[in-house]
C-alpha cells in the first residue's frame, strides 16, 4: 500500500519537474532599471548623435539576436539593414535566449567604433611601383551600446 502510495504521489509530481520555458513578463527587468524619461528610438540613435562619438542615453528598440547568454550579448535593430551591437558593462549579468524578437528598453552608453580601411596603408606605391587597389566602404563606423540595465517591454 505505501508503495502504491509512493508510485502514485511520484505520478502527480512529474510534471511540476518538467518545467516548460515561460515566456518573458513585461517589465522584466535585468542589471539595474533604465531611465524611461527621455527614451529614444535605436533607429534615431546614429542620426540623434550626429557627430558625437559617445553619449549616455536610454533607447527603445527590438533584439535581433542574443550572441551570448552569459555577460549579456545581444545585437539591436537600428533600422535600415544596421544594428547596434550591445553588451552590458557588468559581466555577471545573463540574459535568455528567448529575449530574440522582443522590444526592449537599455540604458547606457552609445559609442561610434570608427572602421579603418584595412587597406589602407596599400594605396601607396608598392615595391613594384604600382598602386594596389583599396575598397571603399559605405560603412565609416560601427555603434555598440554598453548597457546598465534592461528591461523587457
Amino acid at each position: 500500500m505505501k508503495a502504491l502510495a509512493l508510485i502514485w504521489g511520484l505520478l502527480f509530481s512529474l510534471p511540476t519537474f518538467a518545467q516548460k520555458q515561460t515566456p518573458l513578463p513585461h517589465g522584466m527587468v535585468y542589471g539595474t532599471k533604465p531611465d524611461t524619461g527621455a527614451m529614444l528610438d535605436a533607429v534615431k540613435l546614429e542620426a540623434f548623435m550626429g557627430k558625437k562619438t559617445r553619449i549616455s542615453t536610454t533607447v527603445k528598440g527590438r533584439v535581433l539576436n542574443v550572441t551570448k547568454p552569459k555577460g549579456g550579448w545581444f545585437t539591436i535593430d537600428a533600422g535600415n539593414g544596421k544594428v547596434i551591437a550591445a553588451h552590458f558593462k557588468n559581466y555577471g549579468v545573463n540574459i535568455p535566449a528567448n529575449l530574440k524578437g522582443k522590444y526592449i528598453i537599455a540604458d547606457g552608453i552609445a559609442a561610434k567604433q570608427f572602421i579603418a580601411d584595412d587597406l589602407q596603408h596599400f594605396a601607396g606605391d608598392t615595391a613594384t611601383g604600382k598602386k594596389q587597389h583599396v575598397v571603399k566602404t559605405d560603412a565609416k563606423h560601427r555603434l555598440t551600446f554598453e548597457v546598465k540595465g534592461l528591461m523587457v517591454e
